[in-house]
């Protein structure tokens, strides 16, 4: 271990606090694989996260003190449990969610034109990421404020790194599961009924998922939808504010969008990063680290490095998409890109089809989120 070595930088100071992506990259071209004592190890550069992402023997997604299914961890107990959750995101999945996304993201437009000017990530984005997340779940409409909450909650605990309180939101959120859980079962819910109904009827190594391992699924799913969609869409929609040509040119090309919103999300990243252990010592980017050492993925960094992107700080509809990392690579790619994606696209949709101009609000600036969340944390705007 190394308890007693000197930081090479501080990820909660003043200057990574005040702009994340221009302190990343710094730290991608001062110190690409740098110690600190609140992190560990944080890896910048794309060929050294990509390096861990595809070698899951040495880099280890066990890092979590509590279950988490299937995120924590590796094959082949991981690989189990994989198969069942990527047949909640199929093609036909999505396909039938759309309508029901589309009707979600057209009552909230309907309502930000009314006002005029929003403070978007509180008016928008949040509402949009716990309504879609609701409905994909087949969660009552009386969840959302809870969820808010709850998501509030789990952020502070994780920036704070109060281990303890990260336990008692983790048993809240398995608490209101059960609860959930219990009324399917009593009523008998099929797995043709809602999501929640469907995972009631899984089966991994030959016995049905137990609650724990439902609950872990589901807090997965949660944090990954209200936390980072809702940082995606601000991160997005202040993009078009700053372009007003790009928000032309797509209400004009609306099947440009996909590639779009994958090249805004890789210039701001809407994840900061990702965590590992190493199972055995490993030399990386010059820096020799021992095993059972804790590595921090730095997505936002990697996908801004000049040595894979040219120009990356410029929004280009040509590049590479498998250089991208957004959605990760390796066994642990998102399970849940499509799903993403394809709310993403529709919000998008939606927004521009209903809208003729989104701007800034004159003397009201954004203000940026900082870690563990990214993008913005207030986005006053102007929505015509």
């Amino acid at each position: 271990m190394n308890d007693k070595r000197k930081p090479d930088w501080d990820p909660r100071s003043e200057e990574v606090v005040r702009d994340q992506r221009a302190a990343y990259d710094e730290m991608r071209e001062r110190c690409p694989v740098a110690y600190s004592e609140f992190m560990q190890w944080s890896l910048f550069r794309h060929e050294d996260v990509s390096r861990v992402l595809h070698d899951h023997k040495t880099f280890s997604n066990a890092v979590s003190r509590h279950l988490s299914v299937p995120n924590g961890m590796d094959p082949p107990e991981h690989t189990k449990y994989r198969r069942i959750i990527e047949s909640y995101f199929t093609v036909q999945r999505m396909d039938a969610f759309e309508p029901v996304c589309r009707q979600l993201v057209a009552e909230l437009v309907r309502d930000v034109l009314a006002s005029g000017e929003v403070e978007l990530m509180a008016d928008f984005a949040l509402p949009f990421a716990v309504r879609v997340q609701c409905a994909f779940l087949g969660w009552p409409p009386t969840l959302r404020e809870r969820l808010v909450r709850w998501t509030r909650k789990n952020y502070e605990a994780t920036l704070a790194q109060d281990l303890q309180a990260m336990s008692e939101i983790a048993r809240e959120f398995e608490g209101f599961i059960d609860g959930m859980l219990e009324t399917r079962m009593q009523t008998g819910a099929k797995p043709e009924d809602d999501v929640m109904g469907a995972l009631t009827h899984e089966k991994v190594w030959g016995r049905p998922l137990s609650n724990e391992e439902i609950a872990s699924i589901l807090r997965n799913w949660t944090v990954g939808e209200i936390g980072t969609i809702s940082a995606s869409v601000g991160i997005l929609i202040h993009h078009l504010s700053q372009h007003v040509e790009l928000q032309q040119r797509l209400r004009a090309q609306p099947l440009l969008l996909p590639a779009a919103i994958d090249e805004i999300l890789r210039i701001h990243g809407p994840l900061v990063a990702n965590r590992r252990v190493t199972t055995r010592k490993v030399a990386i980017g010059g820096q020799k680290i021992g095993a059972g050492e804790r590595i921090s993925l730095n997505w936002v960094s990697a996908n801004r490095d000049g040595r894979v992107f040219e120009d990356p700080q410029a929004f280009r509809l040509d590049r590479d998409p498998a250089a991208n990392l957004l959605y990760g690579a390796g066994v642990h790619v998102c399970p849940g890109a499509p799903l993403a994606r394809m709310e993403m696209r529709v919000c998008l949709e939606q927004l521009l089809e209903r809208t003729t101009r989104i701007q800034d609000v004159p003397g009201k600036a954004p203000r940026l989120a900082v870690y563990p969340a990214s993008g913005f944390a207030t986005l006053p705007l102007q929505v015509r």
